[in-house]
């Protein structure tokens, strides 16, 4: 039995109670920015509830395969539920796994992950919340490292992350010849200081698209852009 209510789109809904982190800005935000081109073979890192890998499915033509991966049993379950609801189950997968001990039997066109990123600060309490939001269960360095070897020759691998983490991941990128492709500077409010980077990697190094995006107008009203990036999917 769910003790919460599911959280609606437009075109599914996805229940997060079981789930270590719930569906939040950060997980749609990533989900509307990332650039599906032609990617065949998708994996989403950290899947949590599933939300990055149902809006990737909904927004894909219907012979790509997307899977999700995590750590945490409840989470990958709820994932599997969510999944079984929505038009696209046949094109989803998932499995319990750390990246680390991951096997894949093919390589990605693109690889998602709204990873954890907490290097900086005080662990969060709960074991739970602990593992999904700290670098504790998967280092940048683990996650560089696994996207150069499993992405495909023009593969990306995509993420969204806190300004200084994804200045870090950038730094550490480039040293390991992942080359920065595109970024977006994510700012909550006009005025405020950045809150995030969406960032696009691929392992050839070429001109870098960059751009910025306001969330909400000072009155806390979401803004024109905004609006219309998550339009496919927010109600």
């Amino acid at each position: 039995m769910y003790n919460s209510k599911p959280f609606h789109f437009k075109q599914f809904s996805v229940r997060h109670d079981l789930a270590s982190m719930k569906v939040g800005t950060d997980a749609v935000l990533l989900g509307v920015w990332v650039e599906l081109k032609e990617a065949k073979h998708i994996l989403d890192v950290g899947t949590g509830c599933g939300i990055i890998a149902l809006m990737l499915a909904q927004r894909s033509h219907n012979d790509v395969l997307i899977e999700g991966l995590d750590i945490d049993e409840p989470s990958l379950r709820q994932a599997h539920e969510n999944g079984v609801r929505t038009p696209w189950r046949h094109r989803l997968q998932f499995h319990l796994s750390s990246l680390q001990e991951y096997k894949p039997v093919h390589q990605y066109d693109l690889i998602v992950c709204n990873p954890p990123y907490f290097t900086n600060s005080l662990l969060p309490p709960g074991v739970k919340r602990k593992q999904a939001r700290h670098t504790g269960t998967l280092s940048f360095t683990e996650l560089i490292t696994f996207s150069k070897k499993m992405l495909t020759h023009n593969g990306r691998l995509v993420l969204i992350l806190p300004t200084a983490e994804g200045t870090a991941f950038k730094e550490l990128a480039i040293d390991s010849q992942l080359y920065l492709s595109k970024e977006t500077a994510v700012f909550t409010k006009p005025g405020k200081p950045q809150e995030r980077w969406l960032l696009e990697f691929s392992l050839s190094s070429g001109k870098v698209t960059t751009g910025k995006i306001v969330l909400f107008e000072v009155n806390g009203n979401k803004t024109q852009a905004y609006q219309e990036l998550t339009n496919e999917f927010y109600l």
